[in-house]
């Protein structure tokens, strides 16, 4: 689940317009009586998003000049993949020749049969291998290449360095367990005046992600290895509840309105008022941008418990009616795009600069070797935001065990939120009962496949 970020500037963009007819977004058409091939692709970003949308622009324009025989076509809209059309543009053939998924949908468009096989042309993608290879996996399914990973994005803790300061704690020493960010958050809300400590979601799905995220970071599950079981009612479950109602309900430093969404959270941090939350890189911007932070004041840490974290990311998959010709030309589009370290739509640095656009947050790193240190490089030379402030967050991610999400995310999510609103709400919450409730739940969902 992401709810903000697809790069600097907007949230995550874009499917084929829906006001364009079936015809226009399909597959199957790749022009070659004209001697060229025609490719459509999506998540090109909205003309809401000016700048945003005119790099890509750019960046379609001088591929097509680099290789002349191939015509991209851009289509455009509000989210890149929104949930509630997805499948019926895939069961309807509307999907464009290389389409956007999240990395939760790579599985699910292969067991539907609606993507192309890459695997016979892979090996014509320059930049295939220099990809983290736990990021390549998600889009491999019996062996089979599917997609290719764009980028990649993992949970670690906000936190506000001058409300530290106030409190009396080292900003440059945050916590590391959750008893530490329980005491931390307690000494930042003592400074009283609205101020909280630490704040989570609770409603629209979000605090059954972070509660994924929290169990994740113990050294939990969700579900169980083979994917059939629910796997919450355990130590580590019962662990994230108890925390959370011990900050709302013992230490008070959760504050009195519950049942927050991430706009909520954002619009505490920004004005400074919240100390701590879970959250990617990618909310450091929008804080500033939106919200009235202020990118000194903004620091990251990786998530508390020391175990694990959430990753999550998008990448882009090919249609099943795409002839070789259109995945060969998708393949050189998604090099010349996003895959070059320190070039491209993501990667140009010094024109995201020239533009005042955040460069220096530490995610997405999607590379690695002699690629991840190029584009680390030319990150580091054209930062304008303080990197030392996400430097422990940096080396922190080192030791934790990377996870995605579960199957059927949404909607164990959305069983999990009734827990976390329970005891966020609820003083005398049962906590066991929650989770066993919560279990059976999961598995009829499970069940279900």
């Amino acid at each position: 689940m992401r709810i903000t970020g697809f790069r600097r500037t907007f949230a995550a963009l874009s499917v084929c317009s829906l006001a364009l007819a079936a015809s226009a977004c399909g597959s199957g058409d790749d022009d070659s009586a004209s001697g060229k091939t025609r490719i459509t692709v999506n998540c090109m970003p909205p003309k809401s998003a000016k700048v945003d949308r005119s790099f890509f622009q750019q960046d379609i324009a001088s591929f097509e000049k680099k290789n002349p025989t191939i015509d991209v076509v851009a289509h455009d809209a509000f989210p890149c993949q929104d949930p509630k059309t997805f499948d019926a543009k895939l069961a309807g053939g509307q999907m464009e020749d290389v389409f956007y998924t999240y990395f939760t949908d790579a599985k699910h468009v292969v067991d539907v049969r609606q993507a192309a096989d890459l695997t016979p042309y892979v090996k014509e993608l320059k930049s295939y291998d220099t990809i983290q290879k736990q990021l390549r996996d998600i889009y491999t399914v019996d062996g089979k290449i599917y997609g290719i990973p764009r980028t990649g994005y993992s949970m670690g803790l906000i936190y506000n360095r001058a409300l530290f300061e106030k409190a009396g704690l080292d900003p440059d020493t945050p916590p590391t367990t959750w008893e530490e960010v329980r005491a931390d958050a307690k000494k930042i809300a003592a400074l009283g005046n609205g101020t909280v400590g630490y704040a989570d979601y609770s409603a629209q799905n979000q605090g059954g992600w972070h509660f994924t995220a929290e169990m994740y970071s113990q050294g939990g599950d969700v579900v169980t290895a083979d994917g059939k079981k629910a796997s919450i009612d355990t130590p580590q479950g019962h662990a994230v509840l108890q925390n959370l109602h011990d900050m709302r309900w013992t230490d008070n430093s959760m504050g009195s309105k519950q049942l927050l969404v991430i706009n909520d959270v954002q619009q505490m941090m920004g004005s400074g008022k919240l100390g701590m939350y879970l959250s990617a890189p990618d909310n450091i911007p929008i804080l500033v941008k939106e919200k009235g932070g202020n990118y000194k004041d903004l620091a990251l840490a990786p998530m508390p418990g020391g175990q694990g974290t959430l990753i999550g990311g998008d990448g882009y998959m090919f249609n099943k009616n795409d002839s070789p010709a259109q995945i060969r030309a998708g393949l050189k589009w998604l090099d010349s795009m996003f895959l070059t370290p320190g070039d491209g739509f993501l990667g140009d640095y010094a024109r995201a600069k020239q533009n005042n656009a955040p460069v220096g947050l530490p995610e997405p790193r999607l590379f690695t070797g002699a690629a991840d240190a190029k584009d680390q490089e030319v990150k580091k030379a054209n930062a304008n935001v303080p990197v030392e402030n996400y430097q422990a967050f940096l080396n922190g991610n080192q030791s934790l065990q990377m996870k995605i999400e579960p199957p059927n995310a949404q909607q164990i999510y959305s069983v999990l939120d009734g827990a976390v609103s329970a005891v966020l709400t609820k003083k005398d919450a049962d906590i066991d009962k929650l989770l066993k409730d919560a279990s059976g739940k999961i598995d009829s969902i499970l069940a279900r496949g």
